[in-house]
């Protein structure tokens, strides 16, 4: 834990600050303690640092395994920094995976942390929202937890000697309380009107275009034909409820 207060407050957290200069918006609809779900956009591996470094409270993300899997040095070096940063490994390979990292989102809200969520699953394959997963929607449901949409928002601008850098704004939205649902939780139709919602207020936040397609989907299909996210979307129709639509929400992917 030390560590994480140290990566924060010393290694990462000023020089990050005074690089990217990051702005803040809403800061006071984060619960200042308790349990609650920060359900936020996806559009860059640096998004787990931003989003934290704006808040006083530390943020636990469910990571995926492969950061605690690594071989040699490298993987070490790794595996340590993750798990000194108080990251939870996540297996996100199958529907029973799924429903273990819920249970890990779920366990870690009943110890009144603040749990860090993407719930478009990966990161925006082209800059726009993605449809979200469903599992933000059930551990909201099981444990109570309000749900604090944030957009994460990249703006480009020149640096020093005419580098391109980033300017970059953290925006939390007022909580979303779905105790109206309560015992509800498992309804794929109520989960998923959830899900909706908080994707919504996502997107009212970020400004970015909606595209009712899951991200997962559009990546792999590009992989396989070379093809661009836009043709990739064009061809694929909005997905129906399925098991998977619980995949993981993790840190990156």
């Amino acid at each position: 834990m030390l560590f994480y207060w140290f990566l924060k407050f010393v290694a990462i957290g000023p020089v990050a600050k005074l690089v990217f200069r990051p702005r803040v918006e809403g800061r006071e609809h984060v619960p200042a303690g308790g349990a609650a779900i920060l359900a936020s956009n996806h559009l860059s591996a640096a998004d787990w640092i931003f989003m934290p470094l704006s808040l006083r409270r530390r943020v636990t993300f469910l990571a995926k395994a492969e950061y605690f899997t690594g071989t040699g040095l490298k993987g070490r070096l790794r595996r340590a920094f993750f798990s000194a940063a108080g990251q939870v490994p996540i297996d996100r390979s199958s529907a029973t995976a799924a429903e273990g990292a819920i249970r890990t989102g779920i366990e870690m809200l009943h110890q009144g942390r603040l749990l860090g969520i993407y719930p478009e699953g990966t990161r925006s394959p082209d800059g726009r929202l993605f449809r979200g997963k469903t599992g933000v929607a059930r551990t909201a449901l099981e444990t109570g937890a309000p749900v604090v949409p944030v957009a994460m928002t990249y703006t480009p601008r020149r640096g020093p000697l005419g580098r391109r850098l980033f300017r970059v704004s953290v925006r939390f939205g007022e909580p979303l309380d779905f105790s109206r649902y309560e015992g509800l939780a498992g309804d794929r139709f109520v989960e998923r009107s959830i899900t909706d919602e908080i994707m919504y207020e996502i997107m009212t936040l970020s400004g970015q275009e909606y595209v009712d397609v899951y991200g997962a989907t559009v990546k792999k299909a590009m992989d396989a034909t070379g093809a661009s996210a836009a043709d990739v979307v064009g061809r694929l129709q909005p997905p129906a409820d399925e098991a998977g639509d619980r995949a993981p929400e993790t840190l990156a992917g």
